[in-house]
């Protein structure tokens, strides 16, 4: 291939750097035309510049509108904002797109291939938040405020019903809470049933559901669900859900998607506890550059990585812990390369 594609690459922290050289690795023996700017952020980004998302790794993405990323630590509680939320501010990556598919086959849940759609920069993630102090009690009273825009809510579900047309899917499910939060989430719920029955009516089925009742039902009967579209946290919150049902985050790829950028992550933490022991599963971020392939439209390219993850983990057996398996990240990498070189 001859054209180059310029893309950010922020190895990240904890295993970050190891499940991205696996991939890296996996993309190489691919031929995917990817030319990488490498760039840190989070931990690394505080202990090289100061800055968890220094102005170089900025400037990257702004110029290739394209980036693979490790997962970045985030302090819990205090400390400093998180990078993955400001990445999503800075470049207006509105979509959350994250597929969840079974690829060990005999677990709980077989067969599973589900799609989730969540709103990135709204609802309660907007961080407007504030605390009232009563009698000496600085912390008294904390209060958030969510917000839905018209707006924010047609473009994601725009995304939501286009990607599930271009992808063949057969029902899309808006997934709400507007029985009781009627104007933050009925807004989203309006919007989504105005446009469907405006311009994709036919195209696929539409259904709605409460999300306490699509948590419950999700983990009765998935195979009722295709894909599942909906508001901020609680996108936050089933994708998780949907996750577990195909054997966990380690499985767990994820898109975000804006109008002049696109970055694709493994969507599990640093695991600091793991990290440097050679023993990550790197699957997740190996289909998160399976989407990224996708989104540079190379399905073919896309096709093959998947195929061969399938084939190493289950023709092969080769598996890493977490799996049931044995296999060190370099040992399931070097048995992928090697499936992939031979299909």
């Amino acid at each position: 291939m001859s054209t180059r594609i310029p893309a950010t690459l922020l190895p990240g922290d904890g295993i970050g750097p190891e499940i991205v050289d696996a991939t890296l690795a996996a993309l190489d023996a691919l031929g995917a035309p990817f030319e990488w700017e490498r760039r840190v952020a989070g931990l690394a980004g505080v202990h090289a510049e100061g800055d968890p998302l220094p102005a170089a790794a900025l400037e990257s993405i702004r110029r290739t509108r394209l980036a693979l990323k490790g997962p970045l630590e985030t302090p819990s509680g205090g400390g400093y904002r998180s990078s993955n939320v400001r990445l999503r501010e800075e470049f207006q990556l509105y979509a959350n797109l994250r597929p969840a598919r079974t690829l060990v086959p005999g677990g709980r849940f077989d067969k599973i291939d589900l799609v989730v759609v969540r709103e990135n920069l709204e609802g309660l993630y907007i961080g407007h938040e504030h605390y009232v102090p009563i009698d000496g009690d600085p912390h008294a009273v904390a209060m958030a405020t969510g917000i839905n825009t018209r707006q924010g809510s047609r473009r994601l579900l725009e995304f939501a019903f286009e990607t599930a047309v271009a992808t063949g899917r057969k029902k899309v499910s808006i997934v709400h809470k507007a029985n009781i939060m009627k104007a933050l989430t009925g807004i989203f719920l309006e919007t989504g049933l105005d446009l469907y029955e405006r311009r994709y009516k036919g195209k696929f089925e539409l259904d709605t559901v409460i999300i306490d009742a699509c948590a419950m039902k999700l983990v009765l009967n998935p195979w009722q669900f295709d894909m599942l579209v909906t508001t901020n946290l609680f996108g936050d919150i089933l994708s998780d859900l949907v996750a577990g049902l195909v054997g966990g985050l380690g499985m767990a790829p994820g898109a975000n998607i804006g109008a002049d950028a696109a970055i694709f992550e493994a969507v599990h933490g640093s695991a600091p506890d793991i990290a440097g022991k050679g023993i990550a599963n790197p699957v997740a971020l190996m289909l998160a550059a399976a989407l990224m392939l996708d989104h540079v439209k190379l399905p073919d390219l896309a096709a093959r990585l998947r195929r061969g993850i399938d084939e190493t983990l289950n023709l092969d057996k080769v598996r890493t812990g977490d799996l049931g398996g044995s296999a060190g990240t370099e040992a399931f990498t070097k048995a992928l390369v090697a499936r992939i070189a031979n299909g």
